[in-house]
């Protein structure tokens, strides 16, 4: 039985799912337990995706801990940013501790620290962050086999979506139900990192999105609010509902969780007055239910006005805070694993007869024809015969798979030998295709897996990619310590964000007169930055710090363009245009 508004649905509805808040600080922690929730999520004072929230200390970690057991409800603590080869070790320590602890789980982000922590601490339960770009049954089933027991999904899935991987995923499925947005899929927005080296993927973003661009603000959401469709997430049987906000303060925690107690209690949608409520503790112009509902237009925009300001200063100062009881939870006390003394590298195959540069284009229209560099790549549905190899679509939902599958099996009967793969979600099949091992196809891995770490990029050598791109985020000395053969990106626009609806502009000017090309792909438009990464004159320099590997990324740039950019750094010439240096 459905529902609408107040009413409740029947008693033979599904389980609950579990209700999870945030936790910025310790006042909000007691907030969320105040209003009944199921688990709730924290960080410490390093390696987390909100490292300017106040966070928790070794100390406060433990009491924390222990008050969520005492109330009834779970711990998790989040080790979800991407990790630094220097600092996988002190992260694999700070996880020992946290099982020490009585952690419930760890939400993880980082592929290869989800290895290590698969060998060193077995039975930890693990969470993927949904930082993991992980929106289909494939990432899914990948993720299981490196320990994980949940999956934090894109934020960007439909209802339709959302259903089929609930039922065809072997992990259990959290769904973010309220909190802030970003207008670029989970995982793969670069703009902070490149423009302010305050990256997204550590916890830093700058939030670029809420600036403005063209004199307004294209890219900045409303709130998710999923409170009206609360009866179609039980039904669909997601294991645990999420809500953003550890950046938030204690009144709005508790506010929110307390509506969202109430509705999954009496099985319900939310009122039109329990609506009013929400957006008083906090809203950008109202909500949003755009990717839920496949409404993905301009209504999703706003932003955050004197009134919504207001109304939340109001709004806070009425709440009357009242506790909910649950039975505490009986954990037993963990014996602490120990962490080895240092981090062995990875075996990595044998990669000499791997391409050594490799390149990039929108179209084979742009692909030179007199330097030619030495595998051109182009997008999947813009393949025609004319380049080496093609790069998946890097969102490829479930329902879409046959017919991704169909064209690279295409792809490749017409020439193809080299595939990039974009998204974690395709190692799950791509070396078990027939067409691939037939054909000797070469799997290639693109920057968008986020590869910061030695770990992570030996974890994608096993699964059979080879020539991985190692994140553009990495300074020179970040590079060396990776203890592997890695691409580095020495030139081009490097893609910002990857949106999944139309910004409906052809470029983004800010408020410094930069300008930020925005190009239609596959999946949705691509920001690309303003200024492009060229390091053709360092070749000896990138060789030093052991990078033999490169690659381009061609974008708007026209095939006589692109042939003066490759004659340019074959003969080691320096830029005469604006650039952005490793």
């Amino acid at each position: 039985m459905t529902a609408q508004g107040g009413k409740i649905l029947s008693n033979s509805a599904p389980t609950l799912p579990e209700l999870l808040s945030p936790a910025g600080s310790h006042k909000a922690l007691a907030a969320a337990l105040d209003a009944g929730a199921d688990a709730v999520y924290f960080g410490g004072s390093a390696f987390n995706a909100r490292i300017n929230a106040a966070n928790f200390d070794e100390g406060a970690i433990v009491a924390a801990i222990a008050e969520c057991h005492a109330n009834g409800a779970r711990a998790y603590i989040t080790v979800n940013t991407q990790l630094y080869d220097r600092e996988l070790l002190p992260a694999l320590k700070y996880a020992a501790f946290l099982y020490e602890s009585g952690a419930d789980a760890l939400i993880v982000a980082d592929l290869g620290f989800s290895a290590l922590l698969k060998r060193h601490i077995p039975d930890f339960e693990l969470h993927a962050s949904t930082q993991m770009t992980a929106h289909s049954a494939t990432a899914a089933r990948l993720l299981s086999k490196y320990g994980f027991s949940r999956m934090v999904c894109a934020r960007e899935l439909s209802e339709s979506q959302l259903r089929r991987l609930c039922a065809e995923s072997p992990l259990e499925i959290e769904v973010f139900i309220h909190g802030a947005y970003c207008v670029s899929v989970s995982g793969q927005c670069e703009f902070s990192a490149m423009i302010g080296r305050r990256s997204g993927n550590r916890g830093l973003c700058a939030q670029p999105c809420r600036m403005i661009y063209n004199g307004g603000y294209p890219l900045s959401l409303k709130d998710l609010c999923l409170a009206p469709h609360i009866t179609k997430i039980i039904d669909m049987g997601a294991a645990s509902l999420k809500i953003e906000g550890r950046m938030k303060a204690p009144g709005y925690v508790y506010g929110v969780t307390s509506i969202y107690r109430r509705l999954l209690d009496e099985r319900r949608n939310a009122t039109p007055k329990e609506m009013a409520e929400l957006a008083a503790l906090f809203s950008r112009g109202g909500f949003t239910d755009g990717y839920f509902t496949g409404k993905v237009n301009r209504s999703m925009l706003g932003i955050r006005s004197e009134a919504d300001k207001e109304s939340s200063r109001e709004a806070k100062e009425a709440l009357k805070r009242t506790r909910v009881s649950r039975e505490p939870l009986k954990v037993e006390k963990r014996p602490a694993p120990e962490p080895p003394e240092e981090i062995s590298p990875p075996e990595y195959p044998d990669l000499r007869d791997t391409p050594k540069i490799t390149a990039e284009f929108l179209s084979e229209d742009q692909i030179p024809q007199k330097i030619r560099p030495g595998v051109c790549l182009v997008p999947l549905d813009r393949y025609e015969g004319g380049a080496d190899g093609v790069l998946l679509p890097p969102i490829i939902a479930d329902s879409d798979l046959d017919s991704v599958k169909g064209a690279l099996e295409a792809a490749i009967a017409r020439g193809a030998k080299y595939v990039s793969v974009t998204n974690i979600g395709q190692l799950d099949w791509i070396s078990e295709e027939p067409y691939i091992r037939k054909n000797r196809v070469t799997l290639l891995g693109s920057f968008r897996l986020n590869v910061f770490n030695s770990e992570t990029l030996g974890e994608l050598y096993k699964a059979g990619l080879s020539c991985c791109e190692l994140s553009p985020e990495l300074n020179l000395p970040q590079l060396r310590d990776i203890k592997g053969p890695g691409r580095v990106i020495v030139y081009g626009r490097i893609p910002l964000m990857l949106c999944t609806k139309e910004i409906g502009a052809k470029e983004l000017v800010d408020r410094k007169k930069a300008v930020f090309p925005v190009i239609g792909g596959g999946c949705g438009d691509i920001v690309y930055n303003s200024v492009v990464t060229y390091m053709g004159d360092r070749k000896n320099e990138l060789r030093k710090y052991g990078l033999h590997r490169f690659h381009f990324i061609f974008s708007d740039e026209s095939r006589d363009e692109a042939e003066a950019i490759l004659e340019a750094y074959r003969s080691g010439l320096s830029a005469d245009f604006p650039i952005r240096r490793i």
